[in-house]
């Protein structure tokens, strides 16, 4: 049997429920298929207890796309960046340096919100859109395009006839692999453990992201959690020392981030299991083929520093919904997938490399790189425009190209 439609969309992540939201919204006719139905409770054993922190052009876009409405209410503002480096010989804080967005407008850097409920509010505002079809456990089998259109076979046999093939499949993606398109990946022998915690101090809307050997350590603000302030944590460290950590009992694993953490919001107390997971950074050879675009971890990966992953898939997603927007009948053709690769090619070169020396300068294991690594954070916020310049790039204000 063969359907058609005008977008497909692999991948049921959080980019590509984004995806099929947004040019649902827009009048397209889209099916979005993904081999794992979303886990959308907090309390299921393979819920993704990691967060997201949208940044303020990709809240823009999740109001434009009716998404933000119905995220809101559960949204944790990001007001201050704060960047701490601890590598001296013990973990105690030697430069403290805060971003405010204030400096920049009167709304906070970002917001951010628990993954399984990203899934669970987007999974049913999919189910508000009459012109999308959501098949979760549903896999994309194999990729046949021509110049018209491409055709995609599901794993029940079905096969979709459609324009635009969308693969938001993940960094293992099997629509980029079929469509013969090569990675470049970088590894770091690095993991990262995430997990929620409770604090005896506020937060205060404050991120803090704390560099010592090994990888950075990052609390994220979520609302309180039975009455007590509570953060997201990444912990990021080398892969041995991640995995000896994940087999620590709870209160010996508690001293162990207190630590880490510098015990800048009081003694840390977990609160939801641990799950851990390899860091890399990945780029795509190239965005396109004929009719199919890669977004997200399909076209590239970056380690969880300074929340650029999500948010660099949601600036792919606002890319392409333009170039929709601007001409509908050509929705899939040449000219609006070269225009794509245009638009999206170099920032996301630049900002994967970025963060690919970021990342490696928060490893730094001898002093010398570790005081080096010290001396940039500090001479980085010294210069007003310079700060500045960098809040901007960051929140994706100022393309990195």
């Amino acid at each position: 049997m063969t359907e058609s439609c005008d977008v497909l969309i692999v991948g049921g992540g959080i980019a590509g429920l984004a995806a099929a939201a947004a040019f649902g919204q827009a009048g397209f006719r889209v099916i979005c298929v993904d081999p794992t139905p979303p886990v959308t409770s907090a309390e299921a054993t393979d819920a993704d207890r990691r967060t997201t922190a949208f940044l303020q052009p990709a809240r823009a876009l999740l109001d434009r796309i009716g998404l933000w409405d119905r995220l809101a209410p559960h949204a944790s503002p990001l007001q201050i960046m704060r960047i701490v480096d601890a590598g001296g010989e013990a973990p105690a804080p030697r430069v403290v340096r805060d971003f405010d967005s204030r400096d920049l407008s009167d709304a906070p850097f970002g917001w951010n919100l628990p993954n399984w409920l990203l899934r669970r509010e987007m999974s049913a505002r999919l189910a508000d859109l009459p012109s999308v079809d959501f098949r979760p456990g549903r896999a994309a089998r194999r990729l046949f395009t021509r110049e018209a259109n491409a055709i995609v076979t599901l794993d029940d046999g079905a096969r979709i006839d459609t324009k635009l093939v969308i693969a938001a499949d993940g960094r293992r993606s099997a629509m980029r692999a079929a469509a013969g398109i090569g990675v470049r990946t970088f590894r770091y022998g690095q993991k990262a453990l995430a997990f929620a915690v409770t604090h005896p101090e506020p937060h205060n809307n404050v991120s803090t992201e704390i560099h010592r050997t090994g990888g950075p350590f990052t609390l994220v603000p979520l609302p309180d959690l039975d009455g007590k302030p509570s953060s997201a944590v990444v912990w990021m460290e080398r892969g041995p020392r991640a995995l000896a950590l994940m087999e620590l009992e709870a209160a010996a694993f508690e001293a162990r981030m207190t630590e880490r953490s510098c015990g800048l919001l009081g003694p840390l107390t977990l609160a939801s299991p641990r799950s851990v997971w390899p860091i890399i950074s990945q780029i795509a050879d190239r965005l396109t083929d004929e009719r199919l675009v890669l977004m997200a971890e399909a076209a590239h990966v970056v380690p969880p520093i300074g929340a650029q992953g999500l948010n660099m898939s949601l600036a792919d997603l606002a890319c392409l919904l333009d170039l929709a927007a601007a001409r509908p009948e050509g929705l899939g053709d040449r000219q609006m997938l070269d225009a794509y690769a245009k638009a999206r090619h170099g920032d996301i070169r630049l900002r994967v490399q970025g963060i690919d020396l970021l990342n490696r300068a928060s490893m730094a294991a001898p002093a010398l790189m570790r005081d080096a690594r010290a001396a940039g954070i500090a001479a980085l916020y010294a210069a007003p425009p310079v700060r500045q310049l960098l809040m901007e790039m960051g929140l994706g204000l100022r393309r990195a190209g």
